[in-house]
C-alpha cells in the first residue's frame, strides 16, 4: 500500500505539471492528499470485483491496477491512452481492472453500481461493487434513491464516501443539516453509521475489507464516510482561496497519508533504504510513463463515431 500510494501521488503530481505544460487539455480534478483511501480499499478487493468513480477518479483506476501510462495516455488525448484519448480525464475507464467508469455528473454513478450489485446478486457471480463519490454528493437525490434501492434489495454493494470537507467551492458543514453528512444519514436506511480515518491506509483497508466480506457473503450493502483532504482546489480552475488561513499546510504536515505510512512503516523495522527505493522506483515508473505519452500519437480520427453503442455503431436508430 506504501508503492501504491506512492505510485498515485506521482502520477497525479505529473499530471498537474503536464497540464502547465499545456499537454493535458480541458480540465482535471486532482486527489492529492486522499491516496489512502484509493490504496486502502482497492488492497481490500478481489479481482472481479467493480469499482465506480467520480471525475476525480484518476487515484481509483491506478489503484485497480490500470497503467499509469495509460491513464496520463489519457489525459493527454493520446493513442496509448486507456480509452485511445476519446475520454479524458472525467471518463477513466477500464473494465479489464474492473473500473467500470468516472462520472463527470454528481451522483450518476450510484444507480448505476446498484445495477451492477443486482447483476452479481441475480447471477450469483460474488463480486462486490464498490462506488466511490465526494461529501457533495451525499445532498443529491440520487444518492437517497441509491441507498434505499441497495438496502431494500439487498445488494452487495459499498457505498464510499471520501468526505474532503468541501464541495465546489463551498464547505460541506455550511449546507449540510448533519455533522456526518454520509454516516449520519446511513440510520435512516437501516445501515451502521461508518466514519473512518482516510488518511491512514491500514484503517481504510480494514474498515473496507469489513464491508466488502459483509457484501460477499450476503450481509447486503455498507455506507462508509472516511474523512480526508484535497490539497489542491476543486479542479485546475479553482485556486481553493476559500481555505482558512494555514489549514492546507496542517494537512500537509501532520495528515499527510504518505507521511503517516512512512513513519509507520519505519517503526516496525523497514530500513530507510527500502522505502526511498520504493519511492525513487515509482518516478522512474511515471518519468518512463510521461516519456511514452509524449511520443504517443493522437488517435486516428476514424475512431471519432466508434463505441457510441453498444454495437460498437453509431448510426441512430429508434
Amino acid at each position: 500500500m506504501y508503492r501504491l500510494q506512492v505510485e498515485i501521488r506521482e502520477a497525479e503530481q505529473r499530471a498537474y505539471d503536464l497540464f502547465l505544460q499545456n499537454l493535458v487539455k480541458g480540465t482535471s480534478h486532482l486527489s492529492l492528499g486522499q491516496e489512502a483511501v484509493a490504496a486502502g480499499c482497492a488492497a481490500a478487493m478481489q479481482p472481479g470485483d467493480l469499482t465506480f468513480c467520480t471525475y476525480r477518479g484518476h487515484a481509483h483506476t491506478i489503484a485497480r491496477g490500470a497503467p499509469i501510462e495509460g491513464v496520463l495516455g489519457e489525459l493527454m488525448g493520446r493513442d496509448n491512452g486507456l480509452l485511445r484519448g476519446k475520454g479524458g480525464s472525467m471518463h477513466l475507464t477500464s473494465v479489464e481492472h474492473g473500473v467500470m467508469g468516472s462520472y463527470a455528473i454528481v451522483g450518476a454513478h450510484l444507480p448505476i453500481a446498484c445495477g451492477a450489485a443486482w447483476r452479481a446478486q441475480y447471477q450469483g457471480a460474488g463480486d462486490v461493487t464498490a462506488c466511490f463519490f465526494g461529501d457533495g454528493t451525499t445532498n443529491i437525490g440520487v444518492f437517497h434513491e441509491a441507498l434505499n434501492f441497495a438496502v431494500v434489495w439487498k445488494l452487495p454493494v459499498v457505498f464510499i464516501c471520501e468526505n474532503n470537507l468541501y464541495m465546489e467551492y463551498t464547505p460541506i458543514s455550511e449546507v449540510t443539516a448533519v455533522a456526518d453528512p454520509a454516516a449520519s444519514r446511513a440510520s435512516a436506511y437501516g445501515l451502521e453509521p461508518i466514519t473512518a480515518d482516510g488518511q491512514d491506509a491500514d484503517v481504510v483497508y480494514r474498515v473496507a475489507k469489513t464491508a466488502f466480506d459483509k457484501a460477499r457473503s450476503g450481509g447486503g450493502p455498507s455506507l462508509i464516510e472516511f474523512k480526508t483532504y484535497r490539497y489542491s482546489g476543486h479542479s485546475r480552475a479553482d485556486p481553493a482561496k476559500y481555505r482558512p488561513a494555514g489549514e492546507l499546510d496542517h494537512w500537509k504536515e501532520n495528515r499527510d497519508p504518505i507521511k503517516i505510512y512512512r513513519q509507520r512503516l519505519l517503526e516496525l523495522g523497514m530500513p530507510p533504504g527500502k522505502l526511498a527505493a520504493i519511492e525513487k522506483e515509482a518516478r522512474a515508473l511515471v518519468d518512463d510513463a510521461t516519456e511514452k505519452c509524449k511520443a504517443a500519437p493522437p488517435p486516428d480520427p476514424g475512431i471519432l463515431c466508434s463505441d457510441v453503442y453498444a454495437d460498437g455503431g453509431w448510426a441512430w436508430r429508434n
